[in-house]
């Protein structure tokens, strides 16, 4: 009997303890998807400062608390974690973009016609490749050459944009030229 009672103790350990290492992982799509929105939230601000629907202390707040989530992403970028703390983490920078729609919302701003901006760019530029990939359209090789492009422009594009500097007109030309010539390669795919 006790015999019986340690093994099915010993079973439910080993069933819990495979179940919380089964949880614990890397999440690629969702690292890629936090990177996404920070670049929306950074153009945002940017813009908003720019057109002056947004006052300089209310971008220096929203760039402190995207500061803020982006600490938190660099902590859990590359390690096994739980979807629960990424999905937190996207919780947050979705209440930030709101925050700063509301806020851009507010004051009547002339309606603009421009080309879409670099942010923008990327995230449609990364759901072609994913939707590439997962229909077949892209052979894996490509896929992974064009993420890791895609990947390399996202991040000078965020460490070009960090902490509300204004860029220059070379290296928005730059990271614009880059972003044309992987559209041209992904349209061989279509």
């Amino acid at each position: 009997m006790k015999n019986a009672i340690f093994l099915t103790v010993l079973i439910v350990f080993g069933l819990a303890l495979f179940s919380g290492c089964a949880s614990m992982q890397r999440w690629p799509d969702y690292e890629r998807s936090a990177e996404n929105k920070m670049v929306v939230i950074q153009e945002k601000i940017g813009d908003g400062l720019k057109t002056g629907a947004l006052t300089p202390d209310q971008s220096q707040m929203y760039l402190t608390a995207l500061k803020d989530i982006r600490t938190d992403y660099t902590a859990l970028r590359d390690k096994e974690v739980s979807r629960d703390e990424w999905n937190r983490l996207l919780g947050r920078l979705d209440v930030l973009g709101e925050e700063i729609n509301r806020a851009l919302a507010r004051p009547a701003s002339p309606a603009r016609i421009e080309e879409p901006r670099s942010g923008d760019r990327i995230v449609a530029l990364q759901r072609r490749i994913d939707d590439g990939r997962t229909s077949g359209r892209l052979p894996p090789k490509e896929g992974r050459d064009y993420q890791s492009r895609l990947d390399s422009i996202r991040r000078d594009y965020l460490r070009m944009t960090e902490g509300g500097r204004s860029t220059t007109y070379e290296e928005r030309a730059d990271i614009s030229r880059r972003l044309d010539s992987l559209e041209t390669d992904l349209n061989r795919f279509r």
